[in-house]
């Protein structure tokens, strides 16, 4: 196994991780949901930060979630060409989305980069009486979440290049 094989496989085995962390926060965000449903039809009541949690939970599942969903192939891919390809190369059409993928995780990360040191600088927290303060801790995900999604692109990328240069 190389070095190239084994960083592969190490941001693999890391995305799966906190992959199945991030799955708890699902869980979590069914609970806090279905609380707020009971309190709201049952009991005629509710909560700003309650409901404000649920978006709170719902910000990492999809930024986490990404690179998981990437990680076990379960994201979009226009199968009407690919299904037709030679085994090659779909290896090499992989190869190019993931270096096409840590281009544009790239750039989320330095545009929102900005706008996250912002949102710290000024302490942002909710305008909402009653609400969950530190939403710069929210927005700060957002590069965090690409920053995942650029490492599992990356061993994407070697996977399929190495697998496109083996000999058929």
């Amino acid at each position: 196994m190389t070095s190239a094989e084994k960083l592969a496989g190490g941001i693999d085995n890391f995305v799966d991780a906190v992959g199945r962390i991030t799955a708890w926060s699902s869980f979590a965000l069914a609970l806090v949901m279905g609380g707020n449903v009971l309190l709201r039809y049952g009991f005629n009541t509710g909560s700003v930060w309650s409901q404000e949690l649920e978006w709170h939970l719902m910000s990492p599942i999809c930024l986490f979630g990404m690179s998981y969903a990437l990680r076990h192939g379960e994201h979009v891919r226009v199968d009407v060409l690919y299904a037709s390809f030679s085994q090659r190369s779909k290896f090499f059409v992989e190869f190019v989305t993931a270096v096409l993928l840590m281009a544009i995780s790239l750039i989320v990360i330095k545009l929102s980069w900005a706008y996250v040191l912002q949102s710290w600088t000024i302490g942002e927290g909710t305008a909402n009486p009653g609400g969950i303060s530190g939403r710069y801790a929210l927005k700060a995900l957002i590069p965090v979440g690409f920053a995942l999604l650029f490492l599992q692109a990356l061993a994407q990328a070697i996977q399929n290049f190495l697998a496109w240069r083996r000999p058929a």
